[in-house]
């Protein structure tokens, strides 16, 4: 039994930190204490106290006690917050989404001799994971992932629910989308592109334009062609793009009878209440991972992995903080029991890449009914 702690009492933070007290001792730490109240309500064998990460000195002192880190924080704190956890020499698991590069942190992680495994929640995470399986199976040409979560009931207008910070959601609405496209770097809006695609068991729902390829666009350079795209309910994108033309999203601050504000304060405020899920609010994650390149015997083959899952009510645990809290806790694991044990900054796809780990990320979330349905064919 290992001692672990867990930054952040978030809905997914929450979830990590109770998965891993079935076989380790669990300390969970936030800045709001109504977050480790409501985790120690479902779960009674996590210790939880109360900490600010951005306070470097008192953060990496705290976790020297523990035996590893699983860094789950708001996006906005995500990157400094590693980067501190690196230089204390802790091994992490990373689920934070920061717009900053963490494969700039290579060098000192190999410098400290630590492992860091970053972006291992669903998508990023699990795709990349089964992306850097096939990268060693197959030449692969083309890599594809659509990927959303939904509430089950929709609610005009936006007919969307946030499992996290409205923040973290607009940001992905705002910043630039990159993909690969012909062996070129393509970069579009975001919220371009949609297309209408049917899901069995939801039925039609709208793919866009989202910077979720991250790390691979570097690590696997060698794929022509790459895209993520997010899923949402029809209608939803342009009830944001409305948002987003009119200035609702913007960050310079406008002056109001005296008080300077940013739009998009005052909007992350508004739609709080509009898109906040509710503590048993059922929803869905539906991801599709489509893999294409020549197999082992010569030919062109396609492999298509689909995941759907729901609100689990006998743990009243969300599905977005299963699917992508649960794959956290599989790293985690992994790295306890030694089954992955290189030095540096790893996302997902460079630990996919080995069987074994690949083989116990399937194998720990089907345990807990998260199941990667995998389909493939020929085509020529």
């Amino acid at each position: 039994m290992k001692n672990i702690i867990v930054l952040g009492a978030g809905m997914v933070g929450s979830a990590i930190a109770i998965d891993l007290s079935k076989k380790h001792n669990v300390s969970l730490t936030d800045l709001n204490p109504d977050a480790l109240i409501k985790a120690c309500q479902k779960c009674s064998n996590l210790e939880t106290f109360l900490l600010d990460v951005t306070k470097k000195s008192i953060l990496q002192k705290t976790i020297k006690d523990f035996d590893l880190v699983v860094c789950a924080v708001p996006g906005f704190l995500g990157f400094e917050t590693l980067k501190s956890i690196i230089e204390a020499e802790m091994n992490v698991v990373d689920i934070s989404f920061f717009s900053e590069n963490s494969l700039e942190l290579d060098t000192i992680a190999k410098e400290k001799n630590i492992t860091a495994i970053v972006d291992c929640g669903v998508a990023p995470g699990m795709d990349n994971i089964i992306l850097g399986h096939y990268n060693e199976k197959m030449k692969l040409t083309d890599f594809e992932c659509l990927v959303g979560g939904l509430p089950k009931v929709k609610k005009w207008p936006f007919c969307y629910k946030a499992p996290f910070s409205p923040v973290d959601v607009i940001e992905e609405y705002t910043r630039p989308a990159r993909y690969i496209e012909n062996g070129k770097m393509i970069t579009r809006e975001a919220l371009t592109d949609c297309e209408y695609i049917e899901f069995e068991g939801v039925g039609t729902l709208e793919s866009f334009n989202s910077d979720g390829l991250r790390s691979i666009m570097f690590t696997m350079p060698h794929i022509k062609n790459m895209k993520e795209k997010t899923l949402r309910y029809p209608g939803h994108v342009e009830y944001v793009q409305v948002l987003k033309q009119s200035g609702f999203f913007d960050t310079t601050e406008i002056e109001i009878n005296g008080n300077k504000v940013s739009p998009l304060e005052v909007t992350s405020k508004v739609l709080f209440n509009e898109w906040k899920l509710g503590d048993t609010e059922e929803e869905i994650t539906v991801m599709r991972i489509t893999l294409k390149g020549e197999n082992l015997a010569g030919k062109t083959e396609e492999v298509v992995y689909t995941l759907h899952d729901q609100y689990c009510r006998e743990t009243n645990t969300s599905s977005m903080a299963r699917t992508t809290g649960y794959t956290a806790a599989a790293a985690a694991n992994i790295l306890l029991e030694n089954k992955f044990s290189e030095k540096g900054v790893f996302p997902p796809e460079l630990v996919g890449k080995h069987e074994v780990c690949f083989f116990y990320f399937l194998s720990y979330l089907e345990q807990r009914n998260i199941i990667y349905q995998k389909k493939s064919k020929i085509l020529e």
